[in-house]
């Protein structure tokens, strides 16, 4: 037996039974962070030595590796195992903690951060230049303007508030009844003729398949100037160009205003009815599709008879995503609409993804029209335990939920527990789930009172058993917009984060760091009420998890307590096709415009949100991110007005359970993510009433600035000592968001 053979079998032996450590990869690649090579979320001697291991005893695989390469670059060296004996005997304090940034530690010896939980620069990015990209919607090339959308049929025309019948989805409208619309646009580079290509589902009817240009609105509020059929290519494919501006009979010109409207009239489709039209879409010749809004009174022969513009730019919070001023009297409606700039490829999954939305995952049963058939794909996989059957039964709308009455279940709250440190309740899990398909759901909470105090309320709970002495009520946010949160940068959110209060403005927001529960790398959270999860898609499955009891490939556990004998099998049951429909449904929901925008008041309003320090939290703008992976997201300047940062609110809007994993300065009882204010004006309309913060405690939009503590103090005293006539311009400006 060779020498060197006998030295690292004795070293292995010595090293192994000092450490007591396997010297298998217990784990694959993506469960290790980089230095941390036994995986348990420190950096001691046991990874120096399991280090060794790997590299005397050539085990485990290449794929385990990299956990053990501290420095990165690449491969497992004796330095690597040195820099954690290093880091082990000579470091005075553990690593940074969460929020500080690389460098300043405050130890003699500062150390590199890298590798350890918590650090700012720790973070992994969700898109990155290496993120595959779906193709864009709008395509800018040498000979055309190239824009490539999706539409949807709808009941009637977009300004027919007669009929109240234009933003609502009629039967099967997942079957056969989104199209793909690309309007090729020459004009300027040497072309004059615009043409626009229909990808149908379904054959359409022939002599009915129009597609109609220019807006008229003379004798009806539907009627256009060019109004024709397409040419059929195929059963499937149709097209019409148009060459002639038909308002000024001269020919297209780069800036004219091409309003067009889509029949959707299906020859013999086997479900549901034939005839539908389309959205109306505005088109600014040699710019692209624009969110609209009408100028001029029907009828009066003095006005351009509500003609179509483009709806201001400063308006479009929500960016090309910015869905048109609703005409039809369907205010129930607005957070129901596909973005404007849906792509071509996504109509369908759109609508797909809200069929599962509005489905009951215990029968399948759809909430809207008991014509449409149950969906049995995702029928039984309700439970054992949960707090509502469907999505769209807490979603009302998708907007927020309303405070509930004395008395009431909390149906639409989900009541997070814990332990002190924020670890899940040994007897519920981390949510009470009061419902349950056979008898043993966990105690339900109630809400018991409002107690009035100085014109505000705080509600009272009580619960059907056990009282959990940690936990957290929280009620239905809404949903629109999300896409767009995720993909902000994390580098721009890391700008704003001021942990320390360096600048000493009284404002102290911080990165929330979470796990990706599918790759367990480090990201930034930006979703719930404390930013516990970093994508739209782990924020459905957690919910689908935790309020419906319906397990899915990112979290195929149920959510149990230690103490449980048995909540359920594991194992996903949702299939991802499903999981990523409804990601995607939700992630592609448009965003109205802000209104009001040359109101008076409402300007004023704006000026004073400035400058008593309200936009110091609720940032009014970002550029989103080039590299998501959904085109209608990619390079939007939105106005969200948020940091999605969590900050101290003070004693006044605390709970009692901290939130997170205790290695990465989970939030406290006190600290919220600042939530988006974009639809905070439509609350009314999309909910039938009002109903703010976290356990929708304010009765309206002022009450929600008087409970304001802690970081938001000074704005909300500022707020107070305004003259009455500055309170509503400012309460004017946000009721215009």
């Amino acid at each position: 037996m060779p020498i060197r053979y006998v030295k690292n079998s004795l070293l292995i032996f010595i090293v192994a039974s000092f450490a007591n450590l396997s010297i298998m990869c217990p784990l694959p690649a993506r469960e290790f962070r980089r230095g941390d090579a036994n995986s348990d979320g420190r950096h001691d001697i046991s990874d120096a030595v399991r280090t060794l291991l790997w590299l005397f005893a050539d085990v485990p695989p290449l794929d385990c590796a990299d956990a053990a390469d501290t420095d990165d670059n690449g491969r497992v060296e004796l330095t690597d195992a040195v820099a954690l004996l290093d880091f082990f005997f000579r470091a005075s304090a553990p690593p940074p903690a969460p929020g500080t940034s690389c460098g300043e530690d405050p130890t003699e010896d500062p150390l590199d951060c890298a590798g350890y939980p918590g650090c700012v620069d720790e973070w992994v990015p969700l898109f990155t230049d290496a993120t595959p990209l779906e193709p864009g919607v709008l395509v800018d090339t040498e000979d055309a303007l190239i824009t490539r959308v999706a539409d949807r049929a709808r009941d009637r025309h977009a300004r027919e508030d007669q009929f109240s019948a234009y933003d609502h989805y009629l039967s099967f409208y997942w079957e056969h009844r989104t199209v793909g619309i690309e309007i090729v646009d020459p004009i300027g580079r040497g072309g004059d003729t615009i043409t626009f290509n229909v990808t149908s589902l379904w054959k359409l009817k022939e002599r009915q398949a129009e597609l109609r240009f220019f807006y008229r609105g003379i004798n009806t509020v539907a009627e256009y100037y060019n109004n024709g059929v397409m040419t059929k290519v195929d059963d499937l494919h149709y097209t019409r160009s148009v060459r002639t501006n038909a308002k000024t009979r001269r020919p297209l010109a780069v800036g004219d205003r091409i309003e067009f409207e889509l029949s959707q009239f299906l020859d013999a489709p086997p479900n549901g009815r034939e005839n539908y039209y389309g959205t109306a879409f505005l088109y600014v010749v040699g710019r692209g599709l624009v969110p609209w809004e009408a100028r001029g009174v029907f009828g009066d022969d003095s006005t351009e008879r509500e003609d179509s513009y483009p709806i201001p730019e400063a308006a479009w919070l929500g960016g090309r995503t910015t869905v048109h001023r609703q005409y039809s009297d369907e205010p129930e409606h607005l957070f129901l609409q596909m973005a404007t700039n849906l792509s071509d490829r996504n109509g369908q999954p759109f609508v797909r993804g809200r069929r599962v939305h509005h489905s009951d995952f215990g029968d399948g049963d759809h909430n809207e029209s008991r014509s449409n058939p149950d969906f049995d794909e995702i029928a039984g996989t309700l439970g054992p335990r949960y707090i509502n059957r469907s999505c769209i039964a807490c979603h009302v709308n998708n907007g927020r939920a309303l405070a509930p009455e004395p008395g009431d279940d909390l149906d639409r709250f989900v009541i997070r527990v814990g332990l002190d440190d924020g670890s899940p309740y040994p007897d519920f899990g981390s949510v009470l789930q009061g419902r349950s398909t056979s008898d043993d759901a966990e105690p339900r909470a109630r809400l018991d009172a409002w107690i009035e105090e100085d014109g505000l309320r705080r509600p009272r709970y009580r619960f059907s058993g056990t009282t959990p002495e940690h936990f957290s009520a929280r009620i239905t946010p809404q949903l629109v917009g999300m896409g767009l949160l995720e993909a902000i940068p994390e580098s721009a959110l890391a700008a704003l984060a001021d942990p320390e209060d360096a600048d000493g403005d009284g404002i102290s927001g911080r990165l929330r760091l979470v796990r990706d529960p599918e790759t367990h790398d480090l990201r930034v959270g930006r979703f719930g009420w404390k930013a516990g999860q970093a994508t739209v898609r782990h924020q459905v499955a957690a919910a689908l998890n935790t309020d419906i009891g319906v397990r899915t490939s990112v979290y195929p556990r149920p959510d149990c307590g230690s103490t449980q004998d048995d909540c359920g099998p594991s194992g996903s049951e949702l299939a991802d096709e499903h999981l990523d429909d409804l990601a995607k449904y939700i992630a592609l929901l448009g965003v109205h415009a802000r209104r009001e925008l040359d109101d008076p008041d409402a300007t004023r309003g704006e000026q004073l949100f400035e400058e008593i320090g309200c936009a110091d939290c609720h940032r009014r703008t970002f550029r989103t991110s080039e590299h998501h992976p959904f085109a209608e997201l990619r390079d939007q300047t939105i106005h969200p007005y948020t940091d999605l940062l969590l900050h101290d609110m003070g004693p006044g809007l605390a709970d009692t359970l901290p939130e997170g994993d205790s290695t990465l300065a989970p939030a406290s009882g006190s600290e919220w993510r600042t939530p988006p204010l974009w639809g905070i004006g439509l609350t009314v309309q999309v909910s039938g009433g009002e109903s703010y913060l976290h356990d929708g405690r304010a009765r309206t939009l002022r009450e929600a600035i008087l409970w304001h503590g802690g970081e938001g103090e000074r704005s909300r005293n500022a707020f107070v000592e305004l003259s009455a006539q500055d309170r509503d311009a400012l309460i004017a400006f946000l009721e215009s968001l």
